[in-house]
């Protein structure tokens, strides 16, 4: 799985394996790894998690450096201060066909095994 990058107005602040997925709405979610650069921006985003986040310009690449499109904008999420720093997590809304099912396969496959019928 490829490892992405976390970015708020060119900013590298942290990483995440983007390991969770609604394929059919292009989402693309995953457990966020913060750099030590995210820490003053946290008390912003731990604020502002339920809200918008769009004048932040949060952005998600690729290891080599391609912007994932995201149509509906990048989230974090940071539930740090309850549940402790493993519930960080970054969301990607909106990547549009065929770049979602290029760059996670396994949210497509997971989905259509829904629909299969198991004797």
């Amino acid at each position: 799985m490829a490892n992405f990058e976390v970015l708020a107005e060119g900013i590298l602040i942290g990483h995440s394996e983007l390991e969770h997925g609604d394929a059919p709405m292009g989402v693309a979610e995953g457990r966020f790894l913060p750099l030590p650069a995210y820490r003053k921006l946290q008390p912003m985003l731990v604020a502002m998690r339920d809200s918008t986040q769009a004048h932040l310009t949060l952005a998600v690449r690729t290891a080599k450096h391609r912007e994932l499109p995201a149509q509906g904008g990048v989230r974090i999420r940071d539930y740090s201060a309850e549940l402790g720093d493993e519930e960080i997590w970054v969301e990607v809304n909106g990547i549009g066909y065929p770049l979602y099912e290029e760059l996670f396969p396994q949210h497509v496959e997971s989905y259509r095994l829904r629909f299969l019928k198991v004797p």
